[in-house]
């Protein structure tokens, strides 16, 4: 009698073990598709669709090195104005500085923040910025922001993608009306360069942003 109670004890405990371990692996998977999230390509829309053209505003209202944060293309995909001060790649605006990018780290997603130069991130107080750039504060990924966020610092494998921006030279107004390769973190394959296939895996996985939500919760 109770070499069974002890065969029955053993078994619970082994149905006990073999439950948590499912749920620790069901749980660990759950975060890995979460940072490895690609749109299948049956979940990708009609190549028939374009990029919202929105204003971010006037050059006159943009102070240097003073940044800007705005949703795009979608309202759940953050991104930073800035005016350098200097000539940037890419740059748009009289002096050819003004330059927009995400700030979704191409390493695991974090948020980036803009460091003007020689200023120290909130995580680093020993760190100083070399130049204009992009920092997180994860795992010190750095973004240099007058060389189209060229990596230069930290584990990220790529730039961040920039947002196109158009300048009206008429009005001072500045426009996003597209978003450069590679695909934003967690949009598409990572390595995606094909401006087509970056439009379809961009626009996917929330609301397209409108004039209304451009700064909405920013």
């Amino acid at each position: 009698m109770k070499r069974k109670a002890n065969e029955t004890r053993r078994n619970f405990l082994k149905i006990l073990l073999a439950t948590g371990s499912a749920f620790t692996i069901a749980a660990v998977g759950s975060v890995f598709r979460f940072l490895t999230y690609i749109p299948t390509a049956t979940s990708i829309q009609s190549t028939t669709q374009s990029w919202p053209r929105i204003m971010l505003g006037n050059v006159s209202s943009l102070k240097t090195l003073k940044p800007l944060r705005f949703n795009y293309p979608l309202v759940n995909t953050p991104n930073v104005l800035v005016k350098l001060g200097v000539k940037a790649e890419s740059g748009v605006g009289p002096d050819e500085d003004i330059v927009a990018y995400s700030i979704i780290c191409q390493h695991l997603g974090c948020y980036i923040g803009f460091q003007p130069p020689g200023s120290s991130p909130p995580c680093d107080a020993s760190f100083q910025a070399p130049v204009a750039e992009g920092y997180c504060c994860c795992h010190g990924g750095q973004y240099d922001f007058t060389q189209d966020a060229k990596v230069i610092g930290g584990p990220p494998p790529r730039s961040v993608p920039a947002v196109q921006l158009e300048y009206d030279a008429a009005t001072g107004n500045i426009y996003a009306v597209a978003m450069s390769p590679p695909t934003i973190f967690g949009h598409g394959p990572p390595d995606t360069t094909d401006p087509q296939a970056v439009l379809s895996y961009d626009l996917q996985g929330g609301d397209i942003v409108t004039q209304d939500t451009v700064f909405s919760g920013t």
